[in-house]
Order: C-alpha cells, then structure tokens, then sequence
C-alpha cells in the first residue's frame, strides 16, 4: 500500500513557477510572471507591525484573527459596501489562500465535484484536487465589451455532485468582473441546490470604472452558503505578509476556529497591526494604486496594438493582461522563447486552466518606466 495518496502522487508544479523559479536570481530578468508590482508596503503600515513587534506582540493570537483586527475590517466592509455585518461571520486565518484551502475543505471530499469559472490562478484547482474531490472548468470568453460568462454557462456546467463553484472576480488573469444581477442569478441557484459559493475577491478595490468591485457580501444572508475570500496583498501592496480575511456563514463561527487553528493556528500577532493600519490609513495609497495601475493597462493596451498577431481583450479589473497569440495552439515555447530573448518572465496561459493555451498573463502592476522596457522588448520581439 502506498503511503501518499494519490491525488498528492499526481500533482503537478504549476506552469508558473516551472518557468519562473529556475530564473529567480536572474536580476536581468523583469518578472511579470507573478501577481504582485514592484512597490513596497507603505511605510505607515510597515511602522505600524515595528511598533507592535517592539511591544512585543510576538504571543499566538485569536485563531479567528485578533478582535482589534476583526473590528477593522467590520467597519471597512460596512463602509464600503454599505452594510452592518455581523463580525461573528469574519475570520483572519493567515493568507487568503489558506481561506481558500480550507473552504473547499468544508465543502469537498472523495466522490464530489467542484466546478472553477475559468480561467483561474493554477493553485485554486489543486487546492479542489487535494480534497479527493474530482474538478472540472466553465470557461470565460471574450466579447465586444471584455471577458464575460453568461450565468446559465455556470449553471449548465454544474452536475448532480457538485458541491462548490469557485468565482474570482474581479479575474486572474482575465480581469472580469462580475456584475451584480449575475451574482442575484448564481446565488439563488447555488441557495437551492445547497452548492457552497467560493468567491475570491482579492482584486475588490482594482476596477477601472467604478470604486469596488459588487461584492457578494452585498446580497448574502447571514447562513447563505458563501464564503467569500479577500485579503491585503493586492490593493495594499502586502504580498509578502501573507494576511487576508474570510466572511463565512455565522453557524460556522467555531469551525473556523477551529480549522484555523489546526491549519496555522493563528495569523500572524504583529502582522494584524500592520494590517489594521492598511484598513485605516490607506484609502489615499489604494486610490493612488489604482490610477497607476489604469495607466499601466493604458500603456499595454496601446503597446500591444502595434504587435501583428496578439488580441488583447482590455481587462476591466485587477491589474493582468491575458492576451491570445492568434498563430499558435500553446503559449509555452513562446513564452520560453521571449524570456530568453527579451529577459521579460511572463505566464503562460496553460498554467490557468483548459482553453487558455493559446494565451499568456503579464502583471502591469510594475512602475512605470519598468513596465515601459519590459513593453518596449516585447514589441520588438514581435514586430520581428
């Protein structure tokens, strides 16, 4: 008998780190391949976690996230999205993909069937695999007006053992974002088959037409099964703390205890005051963020135009272009090639799940004039 189970034995290393890690060191290269910008956290917020490690806030914590912390984020979510939570329904555990982890633990097991609107970041489908659970995609596709899935898409895709639907909106890669009405339609059927909701909103404050993104919080009540996912890393450009936040149903207010507690015991002490700071001081950074980043996709978007061959659908949220390569089935010996050509790292699009081979993911959210050598080399390769 073997003493690994077999969906361990069949995982694979994602496309992204396959091609990025061995270059890692590489100062050359300009990464674009991860999701994250070359800012570094704020001072005010990096102060804030010195000032409570010099404290001595070095102790575990509340394994669903301090109370302090808690209270934070109750009155940035009610702020922002006009609402009087119930702060019972908000857990810290530590990064936002160890929410995501442990909520397709809640819902999946041997036998049952998890469904991931695609394209999707790689590690969201092996979080699914790990459960037992089998997993399958529903595709995005590009419109007139940027990447979209008709609802029915979705629910046509769900079958009888199909106990949670994975939604990132707004989108990696494809910068979708969700609309209201469509999270109404999905909801009401999720509510009453009993299928758990899985929204990751990490991108919320990254939306070029509006202040938020719609938010299922927005339309939930206290027991609906949806747990939604955010966290720090995007907007507040705290990557490296590892630190997000879980909204779950209020009857599961002492599992989630529980679970955080036997998956990392508690997020980080001091890092909460440094989170707790980014909730409180950092409206002007967020919006300064997003300006630039608006920029940036302006810059892709018209250095791109000049590429014979590339057809970019303009994100409408989070910071991602998803181009397709019109003259090729997959991405990945492109993406090799350019990398090794121009020094400039990029995803391919194979590692975002069935349908996006033909695609690759750049993150703009660089500084300016970094971007701009990084686009420069592209469009020479290109045009060559």
């Amino acid at each position: 008998m073997k003493p690994f189970r077999d969906e361990i034995e069949a995982l694979q290393q994602s496309a992204i780190t396959r091609f990025s890690l061995p270059h890692m060191q590489d100062k050359e290269v300009i990464p674009l391949w991860y999701g994250e910008g070359d800012t570094v956290t704020p001072d005010f917020i990096s102060q804030a976690a010195i000032q409570a490690l010099e404290a001595g806030q070095t102790f575990y914590t509340h394994t669903r996230g301090g109370l302090p912390l808690r209270a934070a984020l109750k009155t940035y979510l009610d702020r922002l999205y006009k609402l009087d939570i119930d702060p019972d329904r908000i857990t810290v555990p530590g990064a936002a993909m160890l929410g995501v982890n442990i909520a397709a633990q809640t819902a999946l097991t041997n036998g049952d069937h998890g469904l991931i609107v695609g394209p999707a970041w790689p590690n969201i489908e092996t979080c699914f695999r790990v459960t037992g659970a089998s997993v399958s995609y529903v595709s995005q596709h590009e419109t007139d007006r940027g990447w979209h899935i008709p609802v029915d898409d979705i629910i046509g895709a769900v079958l009888p053992n199909t106990k949670a639907i994975f939604v990132n909106s707004p989108c990696n890669p494809t910068g979708w974002v969700m609309q209201r009405s469509e999270q109404e339609e999905l909801l009401e059927f999720c509510r009453a088959r009993q299928i758990l909701i899985i929204s990751d909103e990490v991108y919320h404050r990254i939306v070029y037409d509006q202040n938020v993104a719609p938010s299922f919080l927005s339309i939930t009540r206290d027991d609906d099964p949806v747990i939604v996912i955010n966290g720090f890393s995007k907007a507040w450009a705290m990557t490296g703390w590892r630190i997000g936040w879980v909204v779950a149903p209020k009857r599961h207010v002492s599992q989630w205890a529980g679970l955080s507690e036997s998956f990392n015991t508690g997020a980080t002490n001091f890092v909460q005051a440094g989170a707790i700071a980014a909730l409180e001081q950092g409206e002007d950074f967020v919006r300064q963020q997003v300006k630039q980043f608006s920029q940036s996709r302006d810059r892709v978007i018209e250095a791109f135009s000049k590429c014979e061959g590339l057809d970019l659908c303009a994100p409408q949220g989070a910071f991602y272009a998803f181009p397709r390569v019109t003259d090729t089935a997959s991405c990945e010996g492109l993406v090799e090639d350019i990398l090794k050509s121009t020094k400039v790292g990029l995803a391919p699009g194979s590692a975002f799940g069935p349908s996006s081979d033909a695609y690759f993911r750049l993150c703009f959210a660089r500084s300016p004039d970094n971007l701009q050598i990084a686009l420069d080399r592209m469009v020479r390769f290109f045009q060559s």
